[in-house]
Order: structure tokens, then sequence, then C-alpha cells
């Protein structure tokens, strides 16, 4: 235990990743930032660009470790990453869309999101396993740096568990929590052996420059915590139909996949070998809600799990290259974008 010093430790959650972007569940699944994220920690970094902070830690994932260095890079520190801060495991569920998940395993979804201590699936951590190892972890870190300041950067779920113990809530407590926006800021005093949340999931830094992800999204407003999303199934023959009807030329060959909403067909991509997108369309009168946005993830974990990185694609259409533009891809030769899907750290945040 502390000599009586007080730690102040800064809890923070990753910038907005691919599982946050394309609508898909990722706990222990290693996914990228995206271009939204990195705007994120460029605001994250010159909110702490004059708050000392002595020690950087974070789970040992790509998401948290990229989003540490608004903080460890202008300081010059080293960052020390540590599985105990990783996001729930959250076992089969890695990998499925969050409209998959309603569709399929609905009365778990709502536990895990409403009743956390009785949701289980199978291969995922418990809450009791979750605060097992990050607690005790934190408690360490708080008295090694007596007297020093820590931020400490994590995931949103296993935040709001963590966060909601520390204030003493029970779990009825915490199931109606809010959660942290990604990038939101929380303080935690350590002093005497005891914990206190001075103040949790500040986004102010995200508001101010119009980078909230939580203000482009609808379904942490629901009561029930769910949202209306796609979901994604080899392309049929009544497909192909619908889209012919509504001017689309679906292709044959390759993985096509039929993008679907509501009960209706919207939309397709096609996969080649060698990371291509052959094809990536959205029914004209879908256009404009940000349906075209997810699908891109199908493409992503697909090809990152066959050993790719980079997807390739043409585009000839102005209109169409500001949105792959959006989404990470830059030009390549002639109609040519290309996105890197791997893992190397960009050389600047």
């Amino acid at each position: 235990m502390g000599d009586g010093g007080m730690t102040t430790i800064y809890l923070i959650r990753h910038a907005e990743a691919e599982g946050n972007l394309y609508r898909i569940a990722h706990g222990h699944y290693d996914s990228l930032i995206t271009e939204r994220g990195y705007k994120q920690i460029a605001a994250l970094r010159d909110r702490f660009a004059r708050i000392p902070v002595d020690a950087v830690y974070a789970s040992d994932l790509f998401r948290t470790r990229t989003t540490a260095r608004a903080i460890y890079e202008p300081k010059g520190l080293p960052l020390h990453a540590t599985p105990a801060f990783r996001e729930v495991g959250i076992g089969v569920w890695e990998g499925r869309t969050w409209q998959e998940l309603a569709m399929t395993d609905g009365e778990e979804l709502d536990r895990f999101n409403r009743d956390m201590s009785h949701w289980h699936v199978e291969g995922s951590e418990t809450v009791e396993g979750v605060l097992a190892r990050y607690i005790p972890a934190l408690r360490a870190i708080a008295e090694a740096y007596d007297g020093k300041t820590v931020a400490v950067f994590s995931h949103g779920m296993a935040l709001r568990l963590v966060l909601g113990t520390l204030q003493g809530f029970t779990m009825d407590e915490i199931n109606r929590s809010r959660h942290g926006d990604n990038t939101s800021v929380s303080l935690l005093e350590y002093e005497n052996g005891a914990f206190r949340v001075i103040y949790r999931e500040d986004n102010s830094h995200l508001t101010a420059a119009g980078l909230s992800t939580l203000a482009r999204q609808s379904w942490w407003k629901d009561k029930k915590m769910s949202e209306r999303g796609e979901y994604y199934a080899p392309m049929t023959a009544a497909d192909r139909r619908t889209l012919s009807e509504h001017g689309a030329a679906v292709p044959e060959d390759g993985e096509v996949i039929a993008v679907h909403f509501d009960d209706t067909t919207i939309g397709g991509l096609q996969l080649l070998p060698g990371g291509v997108i052959g094809w990536y369309w959205l029914r004209p009168d879908y256009r404009g809600r940000r349906l075209g946005v997810p699908p891109l993830g199908q493409a992503v974990q697909r090809f990152r799990a066959a050993g790719v990185e980079e997807l390739r694609l043409c585009c000839a259409d102005d209109d169409l290259r500001s949105f792959f533009e959006s989404l990470g891809f830059v030009p390549g030769e002639g109609d040519k974008m290309v996105k890197y899907i791997g893992f190397r750290e960009r050389e600047t945040i």
C-alpha cells in the first residue's frame, strides 16, 4: 500500500476503431483505428499537451496502443502494454455484426447490454474475471507511482464495469450507466489504498471539434441499447433480381455478398483474390444514410484473415472516390485506390 501520497490516474478509452465504424463486435479481436479515430487522437494529444504525465499504460491491443501515442510520444515516455486492461473477451461473438447477433442471439445480446452479470456465450469472460484482472493491475500501478500521474488506455465495456465498481455501484446501476465516447477521459485519485472517481467519460475535446463517435450513432439512446443495422449473406438469385431492378449490374465471379437492411436487399460487394474489391454498390434510395460504410468491414475482416494487408479497387467516379477516401483509401495508379489494413504503425499521429 502507498505511504499516503496521492496518485492521479487518467483512464482513457481508445479512439474510434473498425468495430465502432463497421458495427462489428470486437472484444479481443485486434482492429485498426479509423480515419476519424486518428483525428480524435490528435484532439486528445492537444488536450494533454500541458498536463504532466509520468507513465503511460495500455492494453496490448493495437487500438489502445495506437491511441496511447497521443500522450507517450509527445512526452517522450515508454509505453507499458499489458493484457490486464483489455476489453471484455466476447468468445464466439468476435467478428460478428451487432445486427447478426440481434437476429441470432437476441436474448444474450440483451443481457450483454442490460444484465451483464448474467451474460455468457461460448468462450466469453465473466464480469468477475474482467474485474479480477483489471483492478489489481490498476492498484499496482497506483502504488508504484505514488504521488505521480499515470494515463491508462483501455476499452469501453471494461471501463464501464471498472468505473462503476470503483464508484460503488451495484451491477444493476452499472447496467444502467452511460457509455463512454471514443477517447473519453475519466479521472481517478488513489490515496491510502482507496480509489476515488473524480469524473468519468468526459469528451469535451471531441464535441468542440465535431469528432464525437456517439454523436453519429443512436444505439446508446435506445432503452435496449439496440440499433437497426445491416447484415450480410451470400448473394442469391432473388437478391440479384432486387438489385437489378434498382440499376445494379451484379457480377457473377468471386465471392459476392448481399447487404441486407430491414429484410430488404440494399446492396452488395464482390471480393476477388488478392484483396481486390471488384464491385461495391448501394441502392440509390438507401444512400446518404451512412449505410454504405459498414459493408467495408466484411471485406476488411475476410481479407485480413487470409493474410492480405492491402485492399484495392478501381473507381473513376469522383463522388465515389471522395467516399472511399473518407474510409482510408488513397489514390493509386490511374483509377486504382488502395487501403492498408495491416498493423504497421503510422509514422505520425
